[in-house]
């Protein structure tokens, strides 16, 4: 229920922040806005600036006039104007809570979380709802923010959510009826005191869930495993293998089984690696609690595609082939990428560091790596990590590692960006860094072509 007497202050200009704004002024709401940076460094439009009273270059007292806060995910929650707002008494929430408290009551919640997967998760579970029928909204952390949609309207059949762990920092009723964790490991371990409590933060997922919900985890992951009881909702499972029929979806050489009686062929889908094969059981148990079609969805499922940024085939320049993994922003991910492929590959490594251990990566970058090219923010960390245990190439400049790379390589040689590390060094976000990639190869193929 909106509340039109209750006056919301937005941390944040990004898109969360003024989806909400525009939101809360639709409903008849009161909202202020107010930014860190200085309006000079700020992409707003014109209208933004003359629907909402706003201010920039840091988060003033007049947000303790506010009665409660949407603070864009961005924004650690030990910064001094968020203690302040907590020590005031001020309800303070994420964009996803908000949300969540306005959405129409027919549609159907499937959130989704977890360090890795989530986005291919989220759009296979969207694309197989869509292709059986139902209208399905994605949204969340993989694109628009939710409450930029008419979701306090009947419509959506489902809203399939992808969120984060910044998003569920500050959730308070947030409720799924489906909640899917698809894996806990280290990441994000600059804004957490610990990965114990970033692992907290993910299983906030489930907290509002009752007996009548359905949670979707990974037997495998012992984070996962080992707060299992936190669980309220009923709990299905997806395993890497066959596990005595403790699990409902599970993995061998070649086959997805689903329960017992559903098995597709991995060679079937469109996506590649055993973490995609994760994501594609995930899915499918998703959608098949709510809508109990799993014949179709098995069918359906075949013809989704990958996702820009995600192990994403880019082109092949004279037998040498290239992917753009710039999604794959901690050790976890590169785990995947190195497991994709038969063959050992040559991979570009780093960027702006989250304080993760890359040691844990050197025995599987002995066995899948040629040669790792490592450039951007962490050139230095990384080479100290692997330096006499990893055949190592370092180039300050991102061009220049590519091109590195594709000098030295050889016919039926793979290069794959799949960084281990945020973006933040050189570029906006992990899709300039993806673009970036692309457009140099596209340059490479170019030059390729005139001599």
């Amino acid at each position: 229920m909106f509340d039109q007497q209750c006056k919301y202050g937005i941390l944040g200009m990004a898109r969360s922040g003024i989806a909400a704004a525009y939101k809360i002024k639709t409903l008849g709401g009161l909202v202020f806005l107010s930014e860190l940076l200085p309006e000079s460094e700020v992409h707003i439009s014109a209208d933004l600036r003359r629907d909402f009273d706003c201010e920039f270059g840091g988060h003033s007292d007049r947000l303790l006039a506010c009665d409660k806060w949407i603070v864009s995910p961005g924004i650690p929650l030990d910064v001094p104007i968020i203690r302040k707002g907590i020590a005031a008494g001020i309800k303070i929430i994420s964009e996803i809570e908000f949300a969540f408290t306005i959405k129409s009551p027919d549609s159907k919640l499937i959130a989704i979380t977890g360090s890795n997967g989530k986005s291919t998760t989220s759009s296979l579970i969207h694309h197989l709802l869509n292709e059986l029928g139902y209208k399905s909204l994605l949204a969340g952390n993989i694109g628009d923010a939710v409450s930029g949609f008419s979701i306090e309207k009947p419509g959506y059949d489902y809203i399939v959510l992808e969120v984060s762990s910044f998003q569920l920092d500050l959730i308070d009723t947030f409720h799924p009826d489906v909640a899917v964790l698809m894996n806990i490991t280290p990441d994000h371990l600059n804004r957490y005191a610990s990965f114990s409590h970033y692992a907290r933060t993910k299983f906030r997922i489930f907290e509002n869930q009752t007996e009548s919900d359905y949670a979707i985890l990974y037997k495998n992951d012992a984070q996962i495993m080992s707060r299992i009881d936190q669980v309220r909702a009923r709990k299905m499972f997806f395993s890497s293998h066959y596990d005595n029929h403790n699990v409902d979806a599970w993995m061998n050489e070649v086959f997805i089984h689903v329960y017992d009686s559903f098995q597709l062929s991995k060679y079937n889908l469109g996506i590649r690696g055993p973490h995609n094969y994760s994501n594609a059981m995930a899915a499918l148990l998703a959608v098949d609690v709510m809508v109990n079609r799993m014949e179709e969805a098995m069918e359906h499922i075949t013809r989704f595609r990958p996702l820009n940024h995600r192990l994403e085939f880019v082109r092949t320049i004279n037998g040498i082939s290239f992917y753009n993994d710039s999604k794959a922003t901690n050790t976890d991910s590169v785990r995947n990428a190195l497991l994709s492929f038969d063959k050992p590959i040559r991979i570009i490594l780093g960027g702006s560091d989250k304080g993760e251990d890359f040691s844990v990566l050197t025995d599987l970058l002995k066995e899948k790596a040629i040669k790792a090219y490592i450039t951007g923010g962490t050139l230095d960390r990384m080479r100290q990590t692997w330096l006499g245990k990893v055949p190592l190439l370092c180039e300050e400049d991102f061009e220049g590692c590519i091109h590195r790379a594709f000098e030295e390589s050889d016919i039926g040689d793979n290069i794959v960006l799949s960084p281990a590390c945020a973006s933040f060094d050189y570029f906006k976000n992990f899709e300039h860094r993806g673009e970036t990639f692309k457009f140099i190869v596209d340059k490479i193929a170019a030059e390729y072509e005139k001599n």
